[in-house]
């Protein structure tokens, strides 16, 4: 049957095996990250702060001068 209702079997088939296929593609590439961590924990580096640079490194200059912004009022006003 290639056609349910309107919808293309063949087609959604399609859609579905490349989404599976990204989807393990991602999981191994999430495997391969936490490898990195670990490996850079290994060599005496805070994977924790590693993981906010890596955050901070994903926004533009000015978005992250307003974060630091606001995270250094807030912590003023909390006398910190």
């Amino acid at each position: 049957m290639t056609s349910v209702r309107g919808v293309s079997a063949e087609r959604l088939r399609s859609f579905v095996e490349r989404i599976e296929r990204l989807e393990e593609e991602k999981s191994a590439l999430g495997g391969d990250i936490r490898e990195v961590y670990s490996e850079a924990k290994g060599a005496g580096f805070d994977v924790k702060v590693m993981r906010q640079v890596m955050r901070l490194r994903k926004l533009d200059k000015s978005a992250r001068d307003e974060q630091e912004a606001v995270l250094e009022t807030y912590l003023r006003a909390l006398g910190m």
